[in-house]
């Protein structure tokens, strides 16, 4: 049988699968995680450098660390499946075309129609210029290059597809899909031993948010393993049993970890680290298979706005903070509720409003049309 044939056979038995609504909820799910964990970050007192310098609760950085070392790597493992039945109907040109465009148009647009805010509430807590008068034309640029934030994951992603799709190309019998498939749930807890070691692997140097090499492993694992309904239902299985132990060592890595600084490489690169992350992943994507399969209003549209939430949330919400400590002289825990309450509201707001704008939701979005409720 030749590699086209088999191809089709994947191809004809995947299209069978009925939708995983348990996937998208779980990204909505986890969009609205990243919004109330950037509300703990900002007042965090574990040493985290964040846009704002103001006092917080030391007790509320242990739901930082609880979520630091998994919630992002879940979404990089949940866009690598998605990647592999998105390429079932698509050609590798068209998928690359439809990346570029969800992906890098929405980083580079974001950069520079918000992301300069998050530059410009620094510049209220460090004198970035030294003093000096800059013209406004250059503020704006080094705000802007300062303004990354959360978008940091867009542009990981679409490196991430780009390697995925040389690989694709390289693995033309598609011999990585298929040891995917035969993939046990003991092979899957020793799947920890390559995190672990990725977690050393190209980590740029100053912007340490890239973690590269976690970041992609978890993208192809994703693709090549989880992908396989045969492996998914072997997690469902084992469903209460990995969410047991995924819970237990949350609790027991937020209680060793108390009061440390959680983004360290020593803290990262840790093994307890990177069993956690991975067994807690694991955990989700079973439990998920049997309480996360509906669907309804609420959930749709929140599955059809998750990305323009990720986009719009972070300037929001510095500016926002930046507001409320320099202005008013609220009890601390006040402006944790505050925050987060007033960035949801404006954030929704806001994003209904840019859906409405063509030019707008394109350049924000990638969206050539207002996304329609599934």
């Amino acid at each position: 049988m030749n590699n086209k044939n088999a191809f089709s056979i994947t191809e004809s038995l995947e299209q069978k699968l009925p939708r995983k609504i348990y996937l998208d909820n779980i990204r909505w799910m986890t969009i609205i995680l990243v919004i109330i964990y950037h509300v703990f970050y900002v007042f965090n007192s574990a040493g985290v450098v964040s846009n704002i310098f103001t006092e917080g609760i030391p007790a509320f950085d242990s739901f930082l660390t609880f979520v630091y070392p998994w919630f992002m790597c879940l979404l990089f493992l949940i866009a690598g499946m998605s990647a592999r039945y998105a390429l079932i109907n698509k050609t590798k040109k068209q998928y690359l075309k439809e990346r570029f465009r969800k992906l890098i148009v929405p980083f580079f647009g974001g950069i520079f129609l918000i992301g300069w805010i998050n530059g410009w509430v620094t510049s209220q807590y460090v004198d970035i210029f030294a003093g000096q008068s800059v013209p406004r034309a250059i503020k704006y640029l080094i705000y802007c290059a300062m303004g990354i934030g959360p978008l940091w994951f867009i542009l990981e992603l679409f490196v991430g597809t780009l390697l995925l799709l040389v690989i694709i190309k390289l693995d033309k019998k598609e011999v990585l899909l298929t040891l995917g498939k035969k993939t046990n749930i003991i092979l899957l807890f020793l799947f920890f031993i390559p995190i672990w070691g990725s977690s050393y692997v190209l980590i740029t140097p100053v912007i340490t948010i890239f973690r590269n090499g976690i970041y992609w492993l978890l993208f192809f694992l994703g693709y090549f393993v989880l992908s396989h309904e045969e492996v998914l239902l072997r997690l469902k299985k084992y469903r209460i049993v990995l969410g047991i132990v995924a819970f237990a060592c949350g609790v027991g890595y937020s209680i060793y970890y108390y009061g440390e600084n959680y983004v360290l490489d020593q803290v990262l690169q840790h093994p307890f680290t990177n069993f956690y992350l991975w067994i807690m992943i694991l955990a989700i994507l079973g439990l998920a298979q049997q309480y996360l399969i509906f669907t309804g209003k609420i959930s749709s549209f929140l599955s059809s706005r998750s990305f323009s939430y990720f986009v719009l949330h972070y300037p929001i919400l510095i500016l926002v903070a930046h507001f409320l400590v320099s202005k008013f002289n609220f009890p601390i825990i006040l402006n944790y509720l505050l925050v987060l309450i007033i960035t949801v509201i404006l954030t929704c707001l806001l994003s209904e409003i840019a859906m409405r704008l063509p030019v707008i939701r394109y350049c924000l979005f990638g969206m050539k049309k207002e996304a329609k409720l599934r």
